[in-house]
């Protein structure tokens, strides 16, 4: 559940903080509890490609359709990383949608 929530670092201030804080949570966890690391690894995958999506939604911005797509991706990935936390402490594996497997 933290690996989930520990994206919430980036909303704090902390550059990249929606990658870092998995990606800790990956390298410390991922031995000592299966579950939870491949939970992070999950948190990781996620962010990463929302960083890209969000990138690819910023330079849409010069075609005006990324300040739509600005805010709905915000929107979903608020959503699916609250879903992805209450999922994981209840025990279940939880597999984001829109997700590129970067670390596997």
């Amino acid at each position: 559940m933290f690996a989930h929530l520990s994206a919430f670092s980036a909303c704090v201030g902390i550059p990249f903080g929606n990658i870092v804080g998995p990606l800790i949570m990956f390298l410390i966890k991922k031995d000592e509890y299966p579950f939870g690391g491949a939970q992070a690894k999950e948190a990781l995958n996620f962010n990463i490609s929302c960083t890209l999506y969000g990138l690819i939604s910023i330079a849409l911005c010069f075609v005006v359709i990324g300040f739509v797509l600005l805010p709905v991706l915000g929107v979903f990935w608020l959503v699916v990383t609250i879903i992805a936390a209450v999922r994981s402490d209840k025990g279940v594996f939880y597999r984001y949608p829109l997700c590129f497997r970067f670390v596997s």
